[in-house]
């Protein structure tokens, strides 16, 4: 079993390159089955995510060839299943994005329910409503959900909440259906126009992404096409939330500061100073104490319930008293228990957590209780006095690329290990 150690205590300093967005790379993967062309897709995160994502879309006969660690080329012409029923698929939410792009291209699609982290229910009730009003129909049946329609024909569709699975999987389907199609009430998130762009340069006519607003013209195939995926948000925004527990200076380079503002925003409030260059973020915490604030999650451009976590361990550590209220999953406080070992004071009712601040974390056997709270104790371990465990880390590999070569090279104490020597030997050599 895989476990991160680490040596708290040393402010994390230096410069860190952001990896391709894995939010946005399950849709543009999922989507680029949907073309019978050669589709080329550059900064593909190389997580656990990504690749058992591309492992279903072999399964069901598509071509899929990495040329190097991060491009990835993609061919659907081959698909000779419209099932994706792999064992490993019900392990990521993504595998929703398969119902939408097979739905548009074979009129079809059968997948095993989602999936990934436990941090709430993840109703396809949206997904689903919409399907129907392009005129599939649908059934869930022994864990598999089948869409079957003769033919997609353009809808208006208003979504009852603001949902990034189900605007990504109607903009899909409702590409390649007859007419035109309007999305209201849409999410706005950066992934959201980086898949709609996507699309787009398939072949594909959508307008509005990124407002609430979508419009699609239905057109009759897409076309082969080269992308590059965006940024990483909330990969960037956890190193900005290292710097800030640490006491460090970290510049955040290959990044979309535009997409980083929310939480800019709040780093700020809790006495950081933040540079912005074209596609950097620099935070320094350096010889400063963090003020506490008061934060809640809310749909794009609101603060990413996916900072979260890392938020509310940079807030345990601020003078003073915080309030963080979660807004969009309602089981996304699981960590809080674990960090209560490493001397947090927080206290959970309901969606609301009260944080007192103190003056410093020791260290700790901790285990990741889901992707991004995962990620956040490894930061909270940085920051302890003494040595920290982290348990359960294919976690945290779902979704971050090298996490601990990232932070290594920035100066933390952080190791990999697959056994009790190996952790002694790390122990003795940090020292």
């Amino acid at each position: 079993m895989e476990q991160y150690v680490v040596k708290g205590g040393t402010p994390l300093n230096g410069s860190v390159s952001i990896g391709g967005a894995k939010n946005a790379a399950l849709g543009i993967l999922a989507a680029a089955i949907m073309s019978d062309e050669k589709v080329t897709i550059e900064n593909v995160p190389n997580v656990r995510d990504t690749r058992v994502l591309l492992q279903a879309i072999q399964g069901i006969g598509a071509s899929v060839e990495y040329l190097d660690n991060n491009t990835v080329e993609i061919n659907g012409k081959g698909i000779n299943s419209v099932t994706v029923d792999y064992d490993y698929i019900k392990k990521i939410r993504a595998s929703y994005y398969l119902l939408g792009a097979l739905l548009g291209k074979k009129h079809e699609s059968n997948v095993a329910l989602p999936g990934g982290c436990n941090i709430g229910s993840r109703p396809i009730d949206q997904h689903l409503k919409g399907f129907r009003a392009l005129g599939a129909v649908d059934n869930i049946d022994k864990g598999m959900v089948h869409v079957k329609a003769k033919e997609l024909v353009g809808a208006h569709i208003y979504f009852d909440v603001v949902t990034v699975g189900a605007t990504i999987n109607l903009m899909m389907a409702a590409c390649l259906a007859e007419g035109a199609t309007i999305l209201e009430n849409a999410a706005k998130e950066p992934h959201v126009v980086d898949v709609a762009n996507f699309l787009n340069a398939m072949g594909a006519n959508i307008k509005g992404a990124g407002t609430d607003v979508i419009r699609i013209k239905g057109v009759e195939k897409l076309h082969g096409c080269t992308y590059s995926i965006i940024p990483d948000q909330i990969e960037a925004g956890t190193f900005m939330m290292a710097a800030a527990t640490t006491h460090g200076d970290i510049t955040v380079c290959n990044v979309i500061p535009k997409h980083l503002e929310s939480i800019s925003a709040k780093l700020l409030e809790m006495g950081c100073t933040i540079v912005e260059g074209d596609d950097s973020v620099r935070v320094i915490a350096s010889d400063r104490t963090l003020s506490a604030t008061n934060v809640k999650t809310l749909p794009y451009p609101g603060f990413p319930t996916d900072m979260q976590p890392q938020m509310a361990i940079a807030l345990a550590l601020a003078k003073g008293n915080s309030i963080v209220t979660e807004s969009i999953f309602e089981n996304r406080f699981k960590y809080v228990d674990e960090l209560a070992r490493m001397g947090s004071k927080i206290k959970v009712e309901g969606n609301t957590a009260y944080i007192e601040g103190v003056e410093k974390f020791s260290g700790a056997t901790v285990s990741a209780p889901d992707l991004r709270a995962g990620a956040a104790l490894v930061v909270a371990a940085l920051s302890a006095d003494g040595f920290s465990v982290i348990d359960d880390i294919e976690y945290i590999q779902r979704g971050y690329e090298n996490f601990e070569g990232k932070l290594s090279s920035l100066g933390g104490n952080i190791e990999k290990v697959d056994n009790e020597r190996d952790l002694q030997k790390f122990k003795l050599k940090i020292g």
